[in-house]
């Protein structure tokens, strides 16, 4: 009959992977990386078990998945905001990144908690830390529009370290706090000689 199967959905690899992928950092968002299991990941897709062990053999290979695609999401997201925001002088930037990393500790908390959590994964686990490293390099890239290498590179840093210190601390930094540390980076010194690039 010409109805039958029609509502059976053909399977797609590629498609698999990526739900499988977008489940693992479910998990992770609820449980932890501690509470990753190949079970919870299928259950959270549903997908059969031997779907996630067949694309993903190990625990590894999920966080690896995962962590793969924060970092792309991460990218399209700063290609996107850099676009919308072609001129910033130093002052505006700190305003709109206090403004990022304000929504880290409120609304977007879950997300950036998973996404930390994966970053911090690398820690013991050394295969992870050419991708962890592309967050850092996402970040200065964004801002060399806007200053030169060295201040790109410090700001990239301190905003990686205030956001941790946000999620992971009994209180986030006051909004007044993040932009005053992000101007007295972004500021140019006048006392101050104009940094040589990098590797100089």
């Amino acid at each position: 009959m010409a109805g039958q199967g029609a509502g059976k959905r053909r399977y797609d690899p590629k498609r698999r992977v990526e739900e499988i992928t977008a489940a693992t950092e479910q998990v992770i968002a609820e449980r932890g990386i501690e509470g990753l299991t190949h079970r919870a990941v299928a259950e959270r897709a549903g997908v059969p078990l031997g779907a996630t062990t067949y694309h993903f053999a190990t625990k590894d290979d999920l966080i690896t998945a995962a962590l793969q695609r924060a970092v792309d999401r991460y990218a399209a997201y700063l290609t996107d905001w850099v676009a919308q925001r072609p001129d910033l002088s130093p002052g505006q930037l700190a305003v709109l990144l206090t403004d990022v990393l304000m929504g880290c500790f409120g609304p977007q908390r879950d997300q950036q908690v998973m996404e930390f959590e994966l970053y911090l994964a690398a820690l013991r686990r050394p295969a992870l830390r050419p991708i962890a490293d592309r967050f850092i390099e996402l970040s200065v890239d964004a801002l060399r529009p806007y200053v030169d290498e060295v201040t790109a590179r410090t700001a990239a840093v301190a905003t990686n370290g205030l956001t941790l210190q946000g999620l992971a601390g009994t209180t986030p930094p006051s909004r007044g706090e993040v932009e005053d540390i992000l101007r007295r980076i972004l500021t140019p010194n006048p006392n101050l000689p104009f940094p040589a690039p990098l590797g100089t």
